[in-house]
């Protein structure tokens, strides 16, 4: 099985000083990481919630529990930092939306709107750069029409997409993100491109 690419000779560095004891090197440790976290965060979070929560508490939350189970992590050395990092943010948004919206509002078929900006990268991912010069102009139309058809997908299948064109994950990154095996995020990768396609076949037969 292929492992995810390992933490930056400076993370790894630092790791080892707060094995030793070093706080200020576990502080340096976080605020390496806190950008990277914070875009991560804001990323994914839910419309719903932002009248409630700002992505730094949300960041500020992740770090401080990251802090309490820094030991536990430090002894296993489960997966990257930046990884273990993420997988917490990841788990925590989910925790949050269960507690604010509830399980009941989030079912398949909402339409969920990412964020402007990552929805429109994403969507122009997938879609085919090259296109026909003759259709050119109806991009914008078409971009709009990815960034709808996300809002119907799960979560589940939003995320795995959301990881692999926009943040260019790989699929061992995202197996550890989502606490899934690699050969099951392959599988929800290639259901999840599966349905986003049936979602916009059935828009294209119903405008035409």
């Amino acid at each position: 099985m292929t492992e995810p690419e390992p933490d930056s000779r400076e993370t790894l560095a630092l790791l080892d000083q707060v094995s030793g004891g070093d706080e200020a090197a576990r502080e340096r440790l976080l605020e390496r990481h806190r950008a990277g976290l914070r875009s991560f965060v804001e990323l994914r979070l839910d419309p719903r919630l932002r009248t409630r929560l700002d992505a730094s508490d949300v960041v500020q939350d992740v770090q401080l529990e990251a802090v309490r189970r820094l030991p536990d992590y430090l002894r296993r050395r489960p997966m990257p930092f930046r990884l273990w990092l993420r997988k917490a943010a990841h788990e925590r948004l989910l925790m949050l939306l269960r507690r604010h919206v509830g399980a009941g509002r989030r079912s398949v078929g909402r339409e969920v709107q990412l964020p402007d900006q990552s929805s429109l990268v994403l969507a122009e991912q997938l879609l085919s750069p090259d296109l026909p010069p003759d259709e050119h102009l109806d991009r914008a139309e078409q971009i709009a029409r990815v960034r709808k058809a996300l809002g119907r997908l799960t979560e589940a299948d939003r995320e795995i997409l959301l990881m692999r064109y926009y943040e260019r994950l790989t699929y061992e990154d995202a197996a550890c993100i989502l606490g899934i095996e690699l050969a099951a995020a392959r599988k929800r990768h290639g259901r999840a491109l599966l349905r986003l396609h049936k979602v916009l076949d059935e828009m294209s037969r119903k405008d035409g």
